[in-house]
């Protein structure tokens, strides 16, 4: 078995569960790349000399068979764009408060390895959504696990988002900006702005405006075998569009195209985990002394 690391720098509380995982995977005598920014960022806290490196899928000594991310949900989105179509399987650990993506506890290590070792853990497929638009951006990382967000670059002024479905108009959305969210997308950004939850397996997006101007516009739901146009105007002749946790500018002539990625994500869960479980116990849904 090949295991391949991946994560940013860690706090000072996070480098013995750190030490933990390494020691668990050589006990195994399981073989394990760094992500080479990632060694950089650590390797005067860990000794990092006795392991490869590799800075991509297609860039490591042997064929990498899981990807273990180390961190919260923005790590793991991070490590979702390293991964891109490569169809590598990740498992997320958490190291910092409130992870929907890495839903395993820095305590579960061992466990989690465990699982790893044993076979005896759920493969989750997630969708991904694909921006397109004539000025190419963002190139060959178009694409995003969560949301792909349009909002102003004033914070004074209000963008006009012209929203079509396929060939039919939706709306146009007076607001702060608007989200279109994956149901993996549905606990993240988009919760915050009133958006609902969708149990990641359903095949839909979640179009959601922030901070609406309109009181009696609400997110809405559609397949995602639709296509989303937008076009979007206001004050200034600039605007920004993020996939997850990348950004850029755009101008008011571009139309960005949103549709379902051609390829999928595969998260690793452990046996006893799901996806309901998880919202229950991040959102602390039922703590209530009635309960």
């Amino acid at each position: 078995m090949v295991i391949g690391i991946f994560g940013k720098a860690l706090n000072e509380a996070s480098l013995p569960f750190l030490k933990e995982l390494i020691e668990t995977l050589e006990e195994a005598r399981i073989t394990t790349f760094f992500y080479a920014p990632f060694a950089d960022e650590i390797k005067a806290d860990i000794d990092l000399k006795r392991f490869q490196r590799f800075s991509g899928p297609d860039d490591a000594p042997e064929k990498i068979d899981y990807i273990i991310s180390l961190g919260g949900d923005g790590n793991m989105l991070n490590t979702v764009a390293m991964v891109h179509d490569s169809g590598i399987p990740i498992l997320g650990i958490n190291m910092g408060r409130l992870g929907f993506l890495s839903s395993v506890n820095r305590e579960q290590i061992k466990e989690a390895i465990e699982v790893l070792i044993s076979g005896n853990f759920k493969i989750e497929t997630r969708n991904l959504l694909t921006l397109s638009s004539h000025a190419d951006l963002f190139e060959n990382k178009n694409f995003a696990l969560n949301e792909v967000t349009v909002y102003k670059q004033q914070p004074n002024s209000m963008v006009s988002v012209h929203v079509y479905i396929d060939d039919d108009f939706l709306n146009s959305y007076w607001a702060d900006g608007l989200i279109v969210a994956t149901p993996t997308g549905s606990t993240a950004y988009s919760l915050s702005t009133g958006g609902p939850i969708l149990s990641p397996e359903t095949n839909n997006f979640i179009i959601t405006p922030i901070a609406p101007h309109n009181l009696s516009v609400r997110p809405i739901v559609i397949p995602d075998s639709k296509k989303v146009r937008l076009k979007v105007s206001g004050r200034d002749d600039s605007f920004f569009v993020s996939l997850d946790a990348r950004t850029q500018s755009f101008f008011s002539s571009e139309e960005l195209i949103i549709e379902k990625a051609n390829f999928e994500i595969q998260l690793i869960r452990l046996p006893d985990e799901n996806f309901f479980s998880t919202v229950r116990a991040k959102l602390l849904w039922g703590i209530d002394k009635r309960n």
